[in-house]
């Protein structure tokens, strides 16, 4: 059984900013990571919720990996 790769950090946050840019959402340089994040979640059809649940229900979500709820199995 293989592990999920995930990013953290800044690894992660260079992976947002570029998707923000492709999304055309727009940066301010203190934007923090989970509230750039949630935009982009929100852009894509997503509750804006990264690193604020326990327990998630959106498995097409692409941040599940690196945020921290559990998948629920619904």
């Amino acid at each position: 059984m293989s592990e999920t790769k995930f990013k953290k950090g800044s690894q992660l946050f260079a992976l947002a900013r570029k998707k923000a840019d492709v999304l055309g959402i727009p940066q301010e340089k203190n934007t923090k990571m989970a509230d750039l994040i949630c935009r982009i979640q929100e852009k894509e059809g997503h509750s804006p919720c990264f690193q604020q649940r326990q327990v998630c229900s959106q498995h097409s979500c692409c941040w599940q990996a690196s945020c921290k709820a559990v998948m629920s199995s619904d």
